[in-house]
């Protein structure tokens, strides 16, 4: 069985037809069609049926297509190490960032930190909900994940801690709620929302809450994984929200917010970095959880 053959498969899998993966594999279909053949003859099974639209995968050829995902994903992982050993702390660094940190001075100094330290490494950050960045990292899209650790572990990551996190309710200083000692949920039942992501674990929380207590569901008004035009938003108008009190430590100072002390929305969330833990994890990969460590200690210390 030879590589290029399942990489071949693979291509043929994807598009669903022959002569457009030909097309662009930059093969003949003769040649293409040789090496289903030669692969089929090595697995002693078929792997694909023809259709009039192209080709469909067999019962067999659907699990060899997981598989040689896998392959790939282990492949990546081999090309990442050997470039990491001949280059040292150079390499291109995918991270996930869940929404709720889009705007955090924490994250900020930290990728700040890396790029200062290692100029021939690249960054690339996805904001994004936990919803989305979890599959993808398993899915070797991303290298880490920062963001808000769910409860339920699993098993296919490691997950480490970085700090624990305030979330607050917050709104206009000039909202009719802001000058109250104390806010119920009833209170907020009528009320407009803003949020980053309706998939975020912060978000989550707040609806399961409304739902325990026999409430509608919150009405969301405006949707943005922009935390700055967020804050904007919420500082002149009536949405509220429900955010890390980290996140909005930078916010008080510029726009004009107020907290509002609602007892059933109190929440910690534990915020951490994951990664897969049967993985390859590079040198600067591990380079920037220490940083984010030491960031993430210095910012607890200065709060």
């Amino acid at each position: 069985m030879e590589l290029r053959d399942l990489e071949y498969f693979a291509v043929v899998a994807e598009h669903g037809h022959v002569g457009r993966a030909a097309e662009s594999l930059g093969l003949s279909q003769p040649a293409l069609s040789k090496s289903l053949r030669r692969l089929e003859a090595a697995m002693k099974t078929k792997l694909v049926r023809r259709t009039p639209k192209g080709v469909e995968l067999t019962a067999v050829g659907s699990a060899l297509r997981i598989h040689v995902h896998r392959l790939r994903l282990s492949l990546d992982d081999v090309v990442h190490e050997a470039a990491d050993l001949s280059q040292g702390r150079a390499g291109h660094l995918r991270v996930g960032a869940g929404a709720g940190l889009g705007g955090s001075q924490f994250l900020a100094a930290a990728c700040s930190a890396l790029l200062m330290e290692a100029p021939k490494v690249t960054l690339a950050l996805t904001v994004g909900a936990n919803a989305l960045l979890l599959p993808a990292l398993h899915n070797g899209e991303h290298d880490l994940v920062v963001s808000g650790i769910p409860h339920s572990s699993d098993k296919d990551l490691v997950q480490e801690r970085l700090y624990d996190d305030e979330f607050l309710v917050y709104a206009s200083a000039n909202h009719r709620l802001a000058k109250r000692k104390r806010v119920s949920l009833a209170d907020l039942a009528q009320e407009r929302w803003a949020l980053s992501a309706p998939n975020d674990l912060s978000w989550k929380r707040v609806h399961r809450v409304f739902e325990d207590n026999n409430l509608p569901p919150p009405r969301i008004a405006f949707e943005t994984t922009f935390s700055l035009i967020r804050v904007q938003a919420i500082a002149s108008s009536d949405l509220l929200s429900f955010s890390s009190r980290r996140v909005l430590q930078q916010s008080w100072r510029h726009f004009p917010l107020a907290k509002l002390r609602v007892k059933e929305l109190a929440w910690n969330r534990t915020v951490g970095v994951s990664y897969r833990k049967d993985a390859y994890l590079s040198p600067v990969a591990r380079r920037f959880i220490e940083i984010l460590k030491v960031t993430a200690k210095d910012i607890s210390a200065k709060s």
